[in-house]
């Protein structure tokens, strides 16, 4: 989170050019002095001392290639539906993803949609120069909302075409302020743009930017696509043995403390509990199983055990919960209880189950959307976490109903995928 925090910080605050460059020679600085004390930017830092290698390694100055760039984790999610398609509509392009954060990097570093993944080098009119040199894109695909003036402008110069798609916009942005000039004339680099709703599309108007078209989030078509997938894990079948299931996915600490409390003091025997924390340092996995005082096991320690005996499995790996919630009874999804950011809610909707989320969902209007439409509660508290789960565990129609409307919900808002290819396809 510290890296997106300082470069809102550089992309917001420093608009005319050279406070632009000073902003962010001043941002490799201070990343740098965290790097030796902060595991995710020390990956950042070394990562990008690669990027312009691994470039020169997987790609001639006669390549095709298309370029697909993401902040993180959640935005490569966000946009693989598309880019699988264009890998499969260009086959003979090479293609380049690049990542901001490390989090979307070092998971996704192996992915099959891409000849070379890299860092994406910090903002600067040298590193844009270099980088767009070796990666010379017939087209470009921001997702969502990250925003890179220099590198931008450089491609605009020459004549590149980028796209930026589901793409969410709140008026507090610079980009519709009186100081967001930089930021603002980077937005109209983009040949178009594809908004998740019409709000989105309506401040682009307002900065009189036209090529821009509502076609939704491309999430929806990404988790449908699950479930078209083989979602089987034998050894949760196992744990479940056909009993109700609560998955607990991407958990912070704030939640974990009111989930412990509901095992430990409420919830029924015959009810089972998969946790999915965010964190999975051994400390912390260590710390949540201390706090449980019901039989518990870990993903790692599963081998040869009866995991029928066990009310409890903690997840201490990644890459499984997309799967994990096709198991699910009931899903709480952490993050929105304090200001970490909620994680992705419509991995368990599309398998038609009734979700549970903090209190904190301001900026995440499928949050919004899905409270609306009965498919999910928000929470605050101890008591309002009980009584919610209490309800979806004891009343079977309550579950049904809610899961329903999540399913719909999905199916109602597919298509973002099909609009945006369809224009590039043109």
């Amino acid at each position: 989170m510290l890296n997106n925090e300082l470069c809102i910080l550089a992309q917001t605050f420093f608009t005319l050019n050279l406070l632009y460059s000073i902003s962010i020679y001043l941002l490799s600085f201070v990343l740098k002095c965290i790097a030796p004390f902060n595991k995710k930017i020390r990956q950042g830092v070394t990562g990008r001392k690669q990027t312009f290698l691994k470039l020169e390694t997987a790609l001639s100055a006669s390549d095709k290639t298309l370029w697909f760039h993401c902040a993180s984790l959640g935005e490569y999610e966000q946009g693989l539906p598309v880019f699988k398609a264009l890998r499969a509509d260009f086959p003979d392009h090479k293609i380049v993803l690049s990542f901001f954060s490390p989090s979307g990097f070092e998971i996704r570093k192996n992915s099959p949609i891409a000849d070379v993944v890299v860092y994406l080098p910090l903002d600067t009119k040298s590193n844009a120069r270099r980088f767009l040199n070796l990666v010379h894109p017939e087209l470009t695909i921001f997702v969502k909302y990250e925003i890179w003036p220099n590198i931008l402008k450089t491609l605009k110069a020459r004549e590149g075409k980028a796209l930026l798609i589901s793409a969410t916009f709140r008026e507090n942005q610079s980009f519709f302020k009186w100081y967001g000039k930089q930021t603002k004339e980077a937005l109209f680099t983009f040949d178009h743009i594809f908004t998740q709703n019409e709000k989105s599309k309506q401040l682009l108007l307002s900065i009189h930017y036209t090529q821009v078209t509502v076609s939704g989030d491309t999430r929806f078509d990404r988790v449908t696509d699950q479930l078209s997938q083989d979602n089987t894990l034998g050894f949760i079948e196992e744990f479940k043995n056909n009993q109700l299931c609560v998955v607990i996915g991407s958990s912070w600490p704030e939640d974990e403390a009111l989930l412990i409390n509901y095992i430990n003091n409420e919830a029924r025997d015959d009810v089972k509990f998969i946790i999915a924390p965010h964190n999975i340092k051994a400390s912390q996995i260590a710390n949540i199983k201390r706090q449980l005082n019901k039989p518990t096991l870990l993903f790692s320690e599963k081998e040869n055990l009866e995991l029928t005996h066990y009310n409890i499995l903690i997840l201490d790996t990644i890459g499984l919960l997309t799967k994990v919630y096709s198991y699910a009874d009931i899903a709480y999804v952490g993050g929105a209880l304090g200001t970490t950011g909620l994680h992705n809610i419509l991995e368990p909707a599309v398998f038609g189950v009734p979700i549970i989320i903090g209190n904190h969902f301001e900026k995440f209007p499928e949050a919004q959307q899905l409270q609306s439409h009965k498919g999910l509660i928000s929470i605050s508290n101890q008591k309002e976490l009980n009584s919610a789960l209490h309800l979806f565990i004891n009343d079977s129609a309550a579950r049904e109903v809610f899961g329903q409307n999540n399913f719909n919900f999905i199916k109602n808002n597919r298509g973002a995928v099909i609009q945006i290819l369809g224009f590039i396809r043109r």
